[in-house]
């Protein structure tokens, strides 16, 4: 079914207008805005009549173009295309090709493409790094808290072979200097101090002695008739020294020499050398009865600081603890620290022939972080 050309019917021609009103028309066309106003006004006011308006087209018979044809005409015509299709000319393409510039190409910029090249290369430098970190990480095994028992602190103790300290001395407030002589017998205790003997014949004849451990070794004069001080240079007069309480020397206490006690020496307490008591050699070691925790200073707080501290004391006759000084500090205010808790020690006395006697032990105050 095919589309028909529809032509109008043949309609009248249009009437011309007269000349002397297309030249009208022309002048008030072509005139000046004062004749156009003054058209409009003269249309206004005296408007000529107009012969009324007749229409002189008719109506024209159309065809409806929409009507179309029934089912069975149009299948069979379907088929009867698709069986015996129509030969058809070659199709002939008049159109040629045209170059149009492509849209989507973009023109890179050299110096953009660069950094971006130096950037991704970073990026996947920062990513390798930081992946081999992680591969070499170590791993880290569970730790295990285990409960350790922590003992009170115990004073440190030299070795039983060890020489031990003290000393002694004595006189008879004289004013000349104790003479030249042997040392007397060693005992474990005095039972009579030495002294110049002025009774020949007495009726309980008792050895005097000093007290020192029987394994010391000391220099001596046993060619001297008389007891005295080995090293005196005095041999004129016999003289037991400036001291006191009996003994040989300027010190007092029994002893030979310049300190106090039953000894030999300058030092105290009995025994022989030049300061106080050691543990070993017949003395014992004091034991710590009371003891506090050491504080922390605040520098050592805030930097988490932790140690050992060593330090050293005289332990006196009544436990109290004497001449407190530090000989292995760790800084950071702990070592100040460390005296104030040993201070406040108590300890059982060091024991020598059954008596109490000042040793001089060393103590180690931990300082640790829980």
């Amino acid at each position: 079914m095919g589309n028909e050309l529809l032509t109008p019917p043949d309609l009248e021609s249009p009437k011309t207008r007269p000349a002397e009103e297309e030249a009208h028309l022309l002048v008030e066309a072509d005139g000046s805005m004062w004749s156009s106003l003054m058209a409009n006004l003269r249309d206004a006011f005296s408007s000529s009549k107009q012969p009324p308006l007749q229409l002189s087209s008719q109506p024209v018979e159309v065809v409806d173009a929409t009507q179309t044809e029934p089912v069975w005409k149009t299948l069979l015509g379907s088929i009867q295309d698709l069986l015996f299709p129509k030969k058809l000319p070659p199709l002939e393409l008049t159109s040629k090709p045209v170059a149009v510039a492509d849209r989507m190409a973009v023109k890179r910029d050299p110096v953009s493409t660069g950094i971006a090249i130096v950037l991704h290369l970073l990026i996947l430098l920062a990513l390798f790094y930081a992946w081999r970190q992680w591969k070499t990480r170590p791993i880290q095994k569970k730790e295990v808290a285990t409960t350790v028992d922590v003992k009170p602190f115990i004073p440190m103790t030299v070795k039983m072979n060890q020489s031990m300290g003290g000393g002694g001395g004595g006189g008879a407030h004289e004013v000349v200097e104790a003479s030249k002589g042997h040392l007397p017998k060693i005992a474990k205790t005095q039972t009579v101090p030495p002294q110049i003997i002025r009774n020949d014949h007495p009726k309980l004849a008792v050895e005097p002695t000093i007290v020192m451990p029987q394994q010391v070794k000391l220099p001596d004069n046993p060619n001297m008739p008389n007891i005295g001080l080995p090293n005196s240079p005095q041999v004129a007069l016999a003289s037991q020294g400036s001291g006191s309480g009996s003994g040989f020397g300027s010190g007092h206490g029994g002893g030979i020499g310049s300190g106090s006690g039953g000894g030999v020496g300058p030092g105290q307490g009995g025994g022989y050398g030049g300061g106080v008591m050691h543990p070993g050699g017949g003395v014992s070691a004091p034991q710590l009865v009371y003891s506090v925790d050491p504080e922390f200073s605040d520098e050592a707080r805030r930097a988490k600081y932790q140690g050992i501290c060593l330090v050293s004391l005289i332990v006196d006759p009544q436990g109290n603890p004497q001449q407190i000084r530090v000989i292995r500090p760790l800084g950071m205010g702990l070592d100040e620290k460390a005296i104030e808790a040993v201070k406040q020690y108590k300890f059982k006395p060091a024991y020598y022939q059954g008596h109490p006697v000042a040793v001089q032990v060393n103590i180690e105050v931990n300082f640790r972080i829980y």
